[in-house]
């Protein structure tokens, strides 16, 4: 038996699960997971049960005898970062490294707007304009971002994601871009070119191809 576990939610519309989640997948280690319907009782009281804030994700490790759980996606990020440093899941260089920090910082506060106008339909295609200033304001924020990374240190490091190699950093964006496919969001050439990266990632089109076999989420509560 593995000894991490991860506890998500509906992958169609979970986007702090993924975030958890792809970090966890690019970490290389066997690792089961549960899909926690949390809109059903039983399901959401099983989460009350094993998760201490009652929500995913929640990452369980079996470590030197004793059960260690992480409940928050940015945690459970950091944590994996200090298990395998040699999967440098934050970058090296110290410039580069606190600017990823302070990224996912800002995603894992704010762009409010940006969430409530453009909420994760993960197999969704549905383009609308974007009228909400706040929202294109977010949306203008996520593209100065992610060229400034890219323009940085992803191109000089030769890989496709923001600073070259897959960090905390992609994992706590990449709900960002499956919203922007879904809305038809346009982003300058660089970004787009980062979308797709994060879109045909093999680990990312995992989650979605186990989205896509998923039974159909249950109704939101009245």
């Amino acid at each position: 038996m593995p000894d991490f576990h991860i506890y998500i939610g509906y992958r169609e519309v979970s986007s702090w699960s993924l975030r958890a989640w792809l970090p966890l997948r690019k970490s290389g280690v066997a690792f089961e997971e549960t899909l926690i319907r949390y809109r059903l009782p039983d399901h959401r009281q099983r989460l009350l049960e094993v998760s201490p804030s009652g929500k995913v994700p929640l990452l369980v490790h079996q470590r030197d005898g004793r059960m260690v759980k992480v409940w928050d996606s940015l945690a459970i990020g950091e944590y994996l970062a200090d298990l395998f440093p040699e999967k440098q899941l934050w970058p090296k260089d110290p410039v580069a490294r606190a600017f990823a920090r302070s990224m996912a910082a800002e995603m894992h506060s704010g762009f409010k707007a940006l969430r409530e106008h453009l909420p994760m339909a993960l197999l969704e295609r549905r383009p609308k304009r974007i009228e909400d200033k706040d929202a294109r304001a977010d949306i203008a924020r996520v593209d100065a971002l992610w060229c400034e990374a890219r323009d940085t240190w992803g191109k000089k490091d030769g890989g496709p994601w923001l600073f070259g190699h897959f960090t905390i950093a992609d994992g706590m964006y990449a709900p960002i871009a499956t919203r922007f496919r879904t809305y038809g969001v346009h982003l300058d050439s660089t970004c787009h070119n980062y979308m797709d990266a994060v879109l045909t990632d093999p680990d990312f089109r995992a989650w979605e191809a186990q989205a896509e076999k998923d039974p159909p989420q249950e109704p939101l509560p009245a």
